[in-house]
């Protein structure tokens, strides 16, 4: 362990026993009556108060579960980070694109707003294949010969070396989800067995 390591644990744990008494204290519970609800002697949870006893899991478990309290209030954990994903939306040809997937190759994940105005389809092929589900609105798909509109709930799944195109019927706005793999990875749909 590094010597910066070493300091930050000491630091906590040098913490720990003035937290220890201010919860109590905010209580209004006693060392003896702390002591009868948790099995550890007065002079162990004294001396773990003003700092002369290490914590360690086997104290500082009974003493968060009397008074009741996660155990990362006793030893201040910092906070956990804020799990939204905030990812940056692109804007390309009337589609506005929110990666919901952050890591690279494979599949990838998006959340598309197409704007509501009409437009001539341009239809385009790349590499890949395309899984397509609409959310709200209605999607033109222009797709080889075919001209499609998928309405909320539809699906589209498709080889991307077909020339394609999306967007919106002219109605309004689109929002759909996207699943594209760059080297033609396909979705696998497990099918409900039939009931007998």
């Amino acid at each position: 362990m590094n010597d910066s390591t070493s300091d930050d644990t000491d630091e906590v744990l040098a913490e720990v026993g003035p937290r220890l008494r201010r919860i109590r204290k905010e209580r209004g519970a006693t060392l003896a009556g702390l002591s009868a609800a948790t099995g550890i002697s007065v002079s162990t949870l004294s001396r773990l108060e003003s700092g002369l006893r290490r914590p360690s899991l086997e104290l500082l478990l009974p003493i968060a579960r009397a008074h009741q309290v996660p155990l990362d209030e006793l030893v201040g954990a910092p906070p956990v980070g804020d799990p939204r994903v905030r990812a940056k939306p692109l804007e390309r040809g009337g589609h506005t694109f929110w990666p919901l997937s952050r890591q690279p190759g494979g599949l990838q994940a998006y959340k598309i707003l197409t704007s509501p105005g009409r437009r001539e389809p341009d239809p385009r092929t790349h590499e890949g294949y395309e899984w397509l589900y609409v959310l709200s609105g209605r999607l033109r798909l222009v797709l080889g010969e075919h001209d499609l509109v998928l309405g909320p709930g539809e699906v589209a799944e498709f080889d991307t070396r077909v020339p394609h195109w999306f967007g919106s019927t002219g109605e309004g706005p689109v929002e759909c989800l996207s699943l594209f793999g760059a080297q033609g990875e396909r979705m696998h749909v497990r099918a409900r067995p039939k009931r007998s």
